[in-house]
C-alpha cells in the first residue's frame, strides 16, 4: 500500500482530487481482498506494512485522533490477522518480527487512543515484542541478523516510524537500551552509505522493500533512512544542509538538531563480520563469516569498494528468490561476489533459496585503522583454507592479497567491476576509470567475462568480471587504482 501514502502526500501538497482517489483505492482494495482470504492476507509481514503505511498517511494529513470508522475497522482487521502468527515472525530471527511488533504497536495504540477496547493489549503486546527483537537482533556494533543492507534499512525505517509515532501521541518512551542499539544501527548503515549520493553496497538479501516511500530520491538513496534514524536515536544530524536527505524528517515533522555527527572513519565491525577501512572520499567494505543467525548470500570476504560514491568493485545482488539453484547461486552464491569460488561450489552448502548449511566461521581478524587494513581468514568444510589481507594505501587505492591452501582442484578469483570500456591487459584489466592488476606465485589464467547484477529486485544488467583461475595453492596480490 505505498499508494496510501502518495495519495496523502499529493493531498498534503494541494491536490484536492488525491484523497477521493485514495478513498476510492481503498474500496477498491477491500472489496477485492476479503478478510483473511487470498496472498494478500497470507503474510502477516505484509499487513504489518499496511497498518504501518495507514499510520504513517494519518500522520501526513493530521488525522490520527479524528480517523473514520472504517479505516479504524481496516485497521483492527489487520491486528487481528497479525496477532496469532506473531511467535512465527518471532522465530525467523528477522525483519518479520520488527515489522509485525511495530505494526502492533503502532496500530494498537492507535485503536487505544480511539477507545477500542482491544487496542491496549495489541499495543502493549507490541512494544513488548519490539524492545526485545531490537535487542535480539541487532549487535552492539548496530549489525542486524540479516546481514543484508536493504533489510538493515527496513528494520531501521520501522524501528524510527515506531518512534515517531510514540512522540506524536506522547507515549511512554522506548528503552534506552532500545535506543542505543537504534543509533548503533544508524550508524553502521552510515558506513555502508556514500555520502555523495546515498547509495550503499549491495550486500545481502534484497528483495526491494523500502518502507518510508516518503521523497523524490531514488529507491538506491540511503540517506534520508540514516539522517531520520540518527536524528531521532542519536541526536544528531548524519548529513549537514539542506538535500534529499532531510525528506523524511521534514514529511514527518520531526525537528533538525544543528549539530552533526563526526565524518565516518575506518570501523571494525565485528558482531556482523565487516570492516570498513576510509580513506577521503573511498572506503572499502570486507564481509567476513561471523554468523549468529543465518547467512543468505555465501559472500565470506567480499570486498566493495566505493570511490566518489563510484561503486567500483561491486556486488551482485540477489534478483529473486524464486528462481533454480542454478539462478541462485549466480547472485547470491559465491560465483555473484568479489571472493574466491572452490571447485565451482559455494563456500557454504545451499539447502534451499534461503537456507544454508556448513556455516563458515572466521579463524582470526586483524584490524589496524591507521594503515588502514583488515585481515580476515576461514576454512571450509573440505578444508580449504582463504586468508584475504585488505588495504587502502591512498585515495582510490587498494590492495588485497589472498593467500590460498588445502585440497582444491581448482579456483576462481573474481573482481566484478563498475560497468565501462574495460580491456584485458596482460595481468588484469583496464579503462577509462581505472586499472586492476593480479601477480601471483602460481600459474594463473587471467580473462575478461561478462557477468551479472542486480540493481533492483527482478532486474538484472551485465557487467564486467576480472576473472584469474589456478589450480595450487599460493598467493595473490590484487591492485586496484581508480583514476
Amino acid at each position: 500500500m505505498d499508494w496510501v501514502v502518495v495519495f496523502s502526500q499529493r493531498a498534503v501538497a494541494g491536490d484536492v482530487e488525491a484523497l477521493r482517489k485514495l478513498e476510492c483505492w481503498l474500496d477498491s482494495w477491500i472489496s477485492a481482498n476479503q478478510p483473511y482470504r487470498g496472498p494478500n492476507w497470507k503474510c502477516g509481514q505484509e499487513a504489518s506494512i499496511r497498518v504501518m503505511h495507514m499510520a504513517l498517511a494519518a500522520l501526513l494529513l493530521g488525522t490520527v485522533q479524528t480517523a473514520q470508522n472504517g479505516i479504524i475497522s481496516l485497521v483492527e482487521l489487520h491486528l487481528k490477522r497479525i496477532a496469532p502468527t506473531i511467535s512465527y515472525a518471532q522465530a525467523q530471527n528477522n525483519n518479520h518480527g520488527t515489522s509485525e511488533a511495530a505494526a502492533l504497536f503502532i496500530g494498537g495504540s492507535w485503536l487505544d487512543r480511539l477507545g477500542n477496547a482491544n487496542g491496549a493489549a495489541w499495543a502493549q503486546t507490541g512494544r513488548r515484542m519490539l524492545e526485545e527483537r531490537v535487542l535480539a537482533l541487532v549487535e552492539h556494533d548496530g549489525s542486524f541478523s540479516q546481514y543484508s543492507t536493504n533489510y538493515h534499512r527496513l528494520m531501521l525505517d520501522t524501528v524510527s516510524l515506531a518512534e515517531v509515532w510514540r512522540r506524536q501521541l506522547n507515549l511512554t518512551d522506548f528503552s534506552d537500551a532500545l535506543r542505543e542499539r537504534a543509533a548503533a544501527a544508524a550508524k553502521w548503515l552510515r558506513v555502508m552509505t556514500a555520502d555523495e549520493n546515498g547509495a550503499a553496497a549491495n550486500i545481502g538479501a534484497n528483495d526491494g522493500a523500502r518502507l518510508l516511500p516518503l521523497g523524490p530520491s531514488p529507491y538506491h538513496d540511503f540517506r534520508p533512512s540514516v539522517q531520520l534514524a540518527s536524528v531521532l536515536f542519536a541526536g544528531q544530524r548524519s548529513y549537514a544542509g539542506e538535500g534529499d536527505w532531510n525528506h523524511y524528517v521534514q514529511w514527518l515533522g520531526v525537528t533538525l538538531p544543528t549539530t552533526t555527527l563526526e565524518p565516518e572513519r575506518s570501523r571494525l565491525l565485528d558482531d556482523g563480520g565487516y570492516a570498513a577501512l576510509v580513506t577521503g572520499n573511498s572506503r572499502a567494505l570486507l564481509r567476513y563469516p561471523r554468523f549468529r543467525f543465518r547467512p543468505s548470500h555465501a559472500d565470506a570476504l567480499h570486498v566493495d569498494f566505493w570511490v566518489g560514491g563510484r561503486n567500483i568493485l561491486r556486488d551482485g545482488g540477489t534478483l529473486t528468490y524464486n528462481a533454480a539453484n542454478e539462478t541462485l547461486d549466480k547472485f547470491s552464491g559465491t560465483e555473484g561476489h568479489n571472493t574466491i569460488q572452490f571447485d565451482g561450489r559455494n563456500q557454504m552448502t545451499r539447502i534451499s533459496r534461503f537456507l544454508f548449511a556448513d556455516w563458515l566461521q572466521t579463524e582470526s581478524v586483524t584490524f589496524d585503522a591507521n594503515q588502514p587494513l583488515v585481515e580476515a581468514s576461514y576454512r571450509d568444510a573440505y578444508g580449504v583454507r582463504h586468508s584475504r589481507c585488505m588495504r587502502q594505501t591512498g585515495i582510490g587505492q587498494l590492495d588485497i592479497t589472498d593467500i590460498v591452501s588445502g585440497p582444491f582442484k581448482g579456483a576462481c578469483l573474481r573482481w566484478r567491476l563498475e560497468p565501462g570500456n574495460w580491456e584485458k591487459t596482460a595481468n588484469g584489466a583496464r579503462s577509462s576509470l581505472g586499472d586492476i592488476a593480479v601477480i601471483g606465485d602460481m600459474p594463473m589464467v587471467i580473462e575478461l567475462a561478462t557477468g551479472l547484477e542486480s540493481r533492483h529486485y527482478l532486474a538484472h544488467s551485465h557487467l564486467p568480471v576480472l576473472e584469474v583461475r589456478f589450480e595450487k595453492s599460493g598467493t595473490i596480490s590484487t591492485e586496484v587504482r581508480v583514476r
